[in-house]
């Protein structure tokens, strides 16, 4: 079976609420893109106004919103990732994506979060996983010596990432195919270009897991898109 996680891209935490409202009771597991302005151009949550707000979720004044409705998977969008992949764990994420490209410290990265969190067939309820992203143009060969260490690879389907709605690019697709040809095992998922048009021949190509940003939340009915996205992986 397929897994569908939407993605948010929130500009506040008033929006982080508003599109978790939106997909609560239709999902299990969101991802939060995380995006400081560097990495990416675009900046999101929680580098806007609102780092009071994640401040107090670090201090365990508050938890996460809808923290009893969602597992929450963070796309760290941002330079120098191991500065708050701590800062995320405390807050109770339950998966972490790092992108390869935004640091030189990568295989340190895995190290220490091995170490803190040894893989497991019977993971514990506080258990946290660790994936690496890859944009388009890095070869998906240097993704090879991690795999043994890390728990699911996370391809972009777009070119520029950082924004919704931009153009699926098909490049992807033989990522994908070369992946799982080498490591039949690994989870792979795919986040950026992703619709009701792709996820068919994302899904043929060997993909497990689905990031859906705009084909849902630009949606004029979010539940029924939903359910025709987990009727295709199915």
């Amino acid at each position: 079976m397929i897994e569908i996680i939407p993605a948010v891209m929130p500009t506040s935490t008033t929006d982080l609420q508003s599109k978790l409202a939106q997909v609560a009771g239709h999902m299990s597991v969101v991802q939060i893109d995380v995006m400081d302005g560097k990495f990416v151009k675009n900046v999101s949550w929680p580098y806007t106004e609102d780092e009071e707000y994640f401040q107090g979720i670090l201090n365990e004044d508050e938890g996460l919103p809808y923290w009893d409705q969602f597992d929450f998977e963070v796309d760290l969008m941002i330079v120098r990732p191991e500065e708050v992949i701590n800062d995320w764990i405390t807050a109770g994420v339950r998966r972490i994506v790092v992108h390869q490209e935004s640091t030189d410290n990568l295989e340190k990265i895995i190290t220490d979060f091995r170490e803190r969190f040894p893989k497991s067939e019977r993971p514990d309820v506080f258990d946290c996983e660790i994936g690496v992203a890859q944009n388009i143009e890095t070869s998906v060969e240097s993704i090879f010596p991690f795999l043994d260490r890390i728990d699911f690879v996370q391809f972009m389907g777009i070119d520029v990432i950082g924004e919704q709605g931009n153009s699926f690019d098909e490049r992807v697709l033989d990522k994908i195919r070369a992946l799982r040809e080498h490591s039949p095992e690994i989870i792979i998922s795919v986040d950026g270009g992703v619709s009701l048009d792709t996820a068919p021949e994302l899904i043929a190509a060997g993909v497990n897991r689905l990031v859906v940003g705009s084909a849902i939340f630009k949606s004029e009915d979010i539940g029924a898109t939903i359910k025709e996205f987990k009727h295709l992986g199915n």
